[in-house]
């Protein structure tokens, strides 16, 4: 079974850096997509980051220029790397991946971690 487990969260002033870790076990196949999400309370989760299998990276407009993504494959770990952090960015920060499942195909199934809080104070 996949796991996903997301570290590195913590609190930070405003225009401070932090990096958030996913380390990931239990796939069958190598995962098609990974990213990252973040969700506050009231608001629905939105993609902040992701990563496909061919190293092409997609980021949302509110992060671009602070945050980058990256992989060590060899450890199976997933990063964000957020720089120049804004209160905006307070929110409980996860990481997903999407993975094929043996016996259904090209279909892809989308696995959640727990979650990591980040709080940026002004």
């Amino acid at each position: 079974q996949v796991q996903l487990v997301e570290s590195g969260g913590g609190s930070v002033q405003a225009g401070g850096s932090l990096r958030l870790s996913c380390a990931s076990s239990g796939y069958t196949y190598s995962p098609a997509l990974m990213g990252w999400f973040r969700q506050t309370p009231g608001k629905g989760r939105e993609e902040v980051a992701t990563l496909d299998s061919s190293g092409r990276s997609t980021y949302a407009e509110f992060v671009k220029g602070r945050f980058t993504i990256s992989q060590d494959s060899a450890k199976d770990t997933l990063y964000l790397e957020m720089d120049n952090l804004k209160p905006e960015d307070t929110a409980m920060y996860y990481c997903a991946a999407d993975v094929r499942r043996p016996y259904y195909g090209a279909r892809l199934f989308r696995y959640w971690g727990q979650g990591t809080q980040v709080t940026v104070s002004s």
